[in-house]
């Protein structure tokens, strides 16, 4: 396959991903005005759930990943309730509490699962590559970008067309007089955290196939998020849609051609953003 189609194809495919790990985060970050750093971690604790279910268990491919994501949003349904919530207000105690708890997870993990990288196989029907225009195209890279642009379709529908979306756009773009009309921010600070854990925890496995199940996965999947969702621009879909994108073209493209400046090319774009549109580029500005 040609080099430049290959790198686009992984490029589309990470940030396909990295759509489903951002849209969550980004809400959160719009909504709770914190960045959640467990956000990696309940990546990296979705692709070993659902590699468990898969490996261990031999549980379907996609209900591991279904149920990976059902667990994550629990899990992060109660990190918001019981921990978080006793802390708002408090911006700087719930960074700390969200990286306090990403360590504690990269332990229990190193301990439950030790330190072996797991790979996970590549669905059934899905191996191998198909021939569109007379081009190879690898299926299950295909398959990640459909999923992707399907989720990212219904989270639009939620958002723009639904009461509850109108409530979460209310409490990113004013939190205050969405209290004085009467929502319960708190309660979609609950829901936003319960969603954006458990779309984590789905793209954690259905990326397994390709990134492998490690330790480390969640702080080489966090920094990617954060840059996306600063150039995306907090609270916004289409924001982490592009940002997404972007990002694994940065990526991707840095890390083949220009391998020691890889991280510069990323984060570079990310400090120019940050100095000349500190909103990002489709996010609002603080009222």
């Amino acid at each position: 396959m040609n080099l430049w189609l290959l790198l686009t194809i992984n490029s589309i495919t990470l940030g396909g991903l990295l759509f489903l790990l951002s849209a969550g985060f980004s809400l959160i970050f719009g909504l709770m005005r914190i960045p959640n750093l467990t956000h990696g971690s309940m990546f990296m604790l979705g692709a070993y759930f659902g590699a468990s279910f898969f490996l261990w268990y031999k549980v379907d491919f996609w209900l591991s990943a279904l149920a990976a994501g059902v667990l994550m949003a629990v899990i992060g349904g109660v990190i918001e309730r019981l921990v978080l919530r006793r802390l708002a207000g408090n911006e700087l105690a719930q960074v700390l509490v969200t990286l306090g708890i990403s360590f504690m997870v990269a332990d229990l993990c190193l301990m439950e699962w030790t330190g072996d990288p797991i790979s996970v196989a590549t669905p059934a029907g899905l191996t191998g590559t198909t021939h569109i225009l007379g081009m190879a195209f690898p299926i299950y890279r295909l398959a990640i970008i459909v999923i992707a642009l399907v989720v990212a379709v219904a989270l639009w529908l939620l958002l723009d067309r639904t009461r509850l979306g109108a409530m979460i756009r209310a409490g990113v773009d004013d939190p205050v007089m969405a209290r004085m009309v009467g929502i319960r921010v708190s309660r979609l600070f609950t829901i936003v955290f319960a969603l954006g854990a458990g779309l984590a925890g789905f793209a954690g496995m259905i990326g397994a196939p390709i990134l492998s199940v490690y330790p480390g996965l969640d702080t080489d999947m966090l920094p990617l998020a954060l840059v996306v969702v600063i150039l995306g621009g907090t609270g916004s879909l289409l924001g982490s849609l592009a940002g997404s994108l972007v990002v694994g073209v940065l990526y991707n493209f840095g890390q083949a051609l220009l391998p020691e400046l890889a991280y510069f090319v990323l984060f570079l774009p990310m400090v120019l953003v940050l100095a000349l549109r500190p909103q990002g580029f489709f996010g609002r500005r603080a009222p």
